[in-house]
């Protein structure tokens, strides 16, 4: 619930906060949901990144990715399964919570519900924008909209600089992002840093210039609902919603 803190109460934090009952830390590539596993719990993520992967027909593809205070398979609470794995990028560090708790805290908690709501709605919103930019944009504009679009999620969880931010992405992961190849990537990072747009290395982004980035990328942060003409400012308050 991190990119939703600002609409939680500081009640409505320690509830969720109770619902978690058990903690892991776990290792990078770590598969912690695999497609088709019936389970009884949903995961939050407390520190590190987070994939969704599928496996094509000769390699993986990544379908979204997820920074700490997500939700991770709140998915599952309603369908008991997912249709691809949940990966870890990097050590990091999740809680689970046990879906009787989630269905009785929903019951209970009607704004809460709508929050949790809202973060799955958001999932697919995100989704929606990344098969768009699949056809609209070359290779280098995509992994330029990627860079934004975690530019901006870290912004809103308070774990980006001013400049760019650290994370575990290596290029192979940026090709299973981007629909590409690992030499095409690294062909066109290499551009993008002799333009002066971004620097990628070893997972750490630098930028001196966010604003030509995201008009070289196209990136419209619209889709994340935090700016732009959706964005929801107060409308997921507790006062809002009453």
């Amino acid at each position: 619930m991190g990119r939703l803190r600002q609409a939680l109460t500081h009640r409505e934090a320690g509830v969720v906060e109770s619902l978690i009952t058990r903690t892991e830390h776990v290792e990078d590539g770590r598969v912690l949901l695999r497609r088709g596993t019936t389970v009884e719990h949903s995961t939050i993520l407390i520190e590190g990144y987070i994939l969704r992967t599928m496996q094509g027909s000769d390699k993986r593809h990544i379908l979204a990715t997820h920074v700490p205070g997500d939700f991770i398979d709140m998915h599952a609470f309603a369908l008991k399964r997912l249709d691809h794995d949940i990966t870890a990028l990097g050590p990091a560090l999740v809680g689970y919570a046990r879906h009787e708790d989630l269905r009785i805290m929903m019951e209970q908690e009607p704004h809460l519900a709508r929050l949790f709501w809202f973060s799955t709605l958001l999932d697919a919103a995100i989704h929606r924008t990344w098969i768009l930019k699949m056809g609209e944009l070359r290779v280098d504009q995509r992994i330029a909209h990627f860079i934004c679009e975690m530019w901006a999620k870290l912004d809103m969880v308070g774990l980006a600089r001013a400049d760019g931010f650290n994370s575990p992405l290596r290029q192979s992961d940026l090709a299973e992002i981007t629909g590409s190849t690992p030499i095409h990537v690294n062909r066109m990072l290499r551009d993008l840093r002799e333009a002066a747009l971004v620097e990628f290395r070893r997972g750490r982004v630098h930028c001196r210039d966010r604003g030509r980035l995201v008009q070289f990328a196209r990136f419209d942060p619209s889709y994340l609902y935090g700016a732009g003409d959706l964005a929801m400012h107060d409308q997921l308050s507790v006062t809002a919603i009453s």
